[in-house]
């Protein structure tokens, strides 16, 4: 470990507030523990739980960095003990705890998969948050089958363009909603059919379009304001599945009765809190099922914008902005 020097630059909140509170800064460099590896970060995903801990809402868990950034791109420059699936030199792309905004980071390796063949480091710091939450929340809890009908809200984020490609490429029928007519001409596409929601009711458009079924499973991340007409809109036996409250987690007024007439189930998770033997239980899912279909072209990565870490201020504006399709990318090796 004598190449790896003792600071390192990194991205620092020193009060909660707005993006204008991000700052380079130095710290100690980390040092993995056992089973774990450290990376020397080249990228790193930006994602809205990074901006909800710059606000001082979303704490990082006991133990974790309290460094932004929950994916990054990079080599392995050390492995801790016990390490035996990864080596020094590897390039891999890894589910954070934390620390993701910096020059290294340590991280279980459990939690890291290798680049897909053909992928660069920008691409790679694109896909863990979301293809770890998608997979957790659509496929094992909502356990969406080809079969079966979905509907995506926040369709061009990076977790709804995910959410689609995957589904779509199992065979699925998919809709997602967006909020304007590049955004709906995207989501089309990707191979799903695309509601406006600014112009046209979703719940209406998908009772219409199912002839009154429904569809068998609902992601969803806008939270209170949508939660009646995602009800509404699900099949007998179909899934509301929860992977955000961007509009507020309150309902007033829901009339649960759809829940039992048409036996329903409500359902959601997060991930940052869950255990490394959790995330690598995703981790081996996703290298299976998941990674041929990348390395063979099925689908990648959108990525909107790449902003240099010293811009991390302007990476965050645009997220909270939701002008953006697809990823932003931090690009931490210059």
């Amino acid at each position: 470990m004598s190449q790896i020097p003792d600071t390192m630059r990194f991205i620092d909140v020193p009060h909660p507030g707005g993006p204008e509170e991000l700052r380079i800064s130095q710290t100690a460099t980390p040092r993995p523990g056992a089973g774990e590896v450290l990376i020397r970060v080249q990228a790193a995903g930006v994602n809205r739980p990074d901006v909800q801990q710059r606000k001082g809402a979303y704490p990082p868990p006991p133990g974790a960095s309290p460094i932004l950034g929950l994916e990054a791109a990079g080599e392995i420059v050390a492995c801790g003990a016990g390490v035996t699936d990864f080596a020094v030199g590897d390039r891999v792309t890894a589910l954070c705890n934390g620390g993701g905004y910096a020059e290294y980071v340590a991280v279980p390796a459990t939690q890291c998969l290798p680049w897909p063949q053909g992928y660069d480091a920008l691409q790679a710091a694109c896909l863990p948050e979301n293809y770890f939450t998608v997979w957790a929340n659509l496929f094992d809890i909502g356990r969406l089958t080809p079969e079966e009908t979905l509907l995506v809200h926040g369709g061009t984020s990076g977790i709804g363009i995910t959410a689609i490609q995957i589904a779509v490429a199992q065979g699925s029928k998919v809709f997602a909603t967006a909020g304007s007519a590049q955004k709906c001409a995207v989501v089309e596409q990707l191979g799903a059919t695309a509601i406006n929601y600014r112009e046209q009711d979703f719940a209406a458009i998908i009772a219409s379009a199912t002839l009154k079924r429904g569809v068998d499973v609902v992601l969803d991340m806008v939270g209170a304001p949508y939660t009646e007409r995602n009800l509404r809109s699900l099949a007998p036996r179909g899934r509301l599945v929860q992977v955000a409250f961007m509009q507020g987690s309150v309902v007033q007024n829901l009339d649960l009765l759809p829940v039992m007439t048409k036996r329903l189930t409500i359902t959601g998770s997060t991930m940052r809190p869950r255990s490394a033997a959790d995330k690598g239980a995703i981790a081996k899912a996703l290298r299976t099922c998941i990674w041929p279909l990348l390395e063979a072209g099925r689908f990648a990565p959108v990525i909107d914008r790449v902003f240099p870490l010293e811009e991390a201020a302007a990476a965050h504006a645009l997220m909270e902005s939701s002008a953006h399709i697809g990823k932003i990318v931090l690009n931490v090796a210059g």
